[in-house]
């Protein structure tokens, strides 16, 4: 496997910056079918309301508008932006339903075009889809199933993504992460047969992560994988998080509460912006106040501290790179406009 030219110093570096991106906003058969034609993230997005006094809603992006993922000049722009600030590659959210794929779009054309030239690596988001946006078993839009066949099916289409030249590795191996580690059936049976496969087409094994986010004290190293993303947030960090209604938190205290849950096995820390679900969620919605891109500069040199000295397996997430409809993004709007981006450029250096 070839390094991306932008990766190979990454030993150099105290911490390789890896942002989780949503490759939604493009309409879709299937969300037209299940929201109403025409429907993407920047729908709900844009008929977000105050829930209460000083509410921040809704949000407004500013640099690059409200972009349509159908241009690939959309994700060229949000690549070079990523880069000038040093972060060193996008990690996609990757919906796989037993063969079938959902908001595939963006990743297709990158592959096919061969730019952005940005390093990029893919997590399984492996939970069923519901009306409720939450992954539950209530009011099922697809349902994630598993079973030995899917698990072969899904690595073989794997297979090329992973020879790509741009996909991030750690010491030559591709990273793959997944989200619900703790759902697969059998853990250990799946990694290995990903690792097989890999070999046999004389690819490097892949290295797995597991992210904890609803498995806060499972070292996913004893389920099979090379490793644990620690996600953030952590929701159930937070008190009566279950309940419902409207869930209002200070976020330096979240990001506190949080940070005391930290595993003490090893894990890749994640960073997350700020957090606010009204767009989705409205009045059942999860907000944090009192975000202050100091409180995001102060938790990424805390996680970036984490993993100095590590080398290529120095990797710390953002949460997120554009998850607008959770108020959790880099991007600029019009209230912030490119504050959190200078706050990832006062930490790193540009890719060049």
């Amino acid at each position: 496997m070839t390094a991306s030219p932008m990766s190979r110093d990454v030993g150099d570096r105290p911490a390789r910056l890896i942002a989780f991106y949503l490759p939604q906003f493009h309409p879709t058969p299937e969300n037209d079918r299940w929201w109403g034609r025409g429907f993407t993230e920047w729908t709900n997005v844009a008929r977000a309301r105050p829930l209460f006094p000083g509410h921040a809603q809704p949000r407004i992006p500013a640099d690059l508008g409200f972009y349509d993922l159908r241009l690939t000049e959309a994700q060229e722009q949000q690549a070079a932006l990523a880069r000038t600030v040093g972060i060193e590659g996008f990690c996609y959210w990757h919906y796989w339903f037993s063969g079938t794929r959902l908001l595939h779009r963006p990743v297709d054309q990158l592959l096919a075009a061969g730019r952005p030239d940005l390093p990029f690596c893919l997590a399984w988001a492996n939970e069923t889809w519901s009306r409720r946006w939450l992954g539950e078993e209530q009011d099922i839009l697809i349902r994630q199933d598993y079973s030995p066949a899917d698990d072969r099916a899904h690595i073989e289409w794997l297979l090329p993504v992973f020879a790509d030249p741009r996909y991030l590795t750690v010491e030559g191996r591709p990273v793959f992460l997944v989200y619900r580690p703790v759902d697969l059936p059998d853990p250990r049976a799946t990694t290995t047969l990903w690792r097989e496969r890999c070999r046999a087409e004389g690819l490097p094994d892949p290295y797995l992560l597991g992210v904890n986010g609803h498995a806060v004290t499972v070292d996913c190293r004893l389920l099979g994988f090379d490793g644990t993303v620690n996600f953030e947030p952590q929701l159930g960090a937070l008190p009566s998080v279950n309940a419902d209604g409207l869930k209002v938190y200070d976020d330096a205290e979240a990001r506190r509460r949080m940070a005391s849950w930290y595993p003490d096995y090893p894990a890749h820390p994640t960073v997350y912006v700020r957090w606010d679900t009204t767009p989705r969620r409205g009045g059942d919605a999860i907000v944090f106040v009192n975000g202050r891109v100091e409180n995001f500069t102060r938790a990424l040199e805390g996680a970036i501290a984490r993993v100095d000295g590590q080398g290529e397996h120095a990797l710390v997430f953002v949460n997120a790179w554009n998850e607008w409809a959770e108020g959790n993004y880099l991007e600029p709007d019009l209230a912030d406009g490119r504050r959190y981006l200078d706050a990832i450029a006062a930490t790193t250096t540009p890719w060049t």
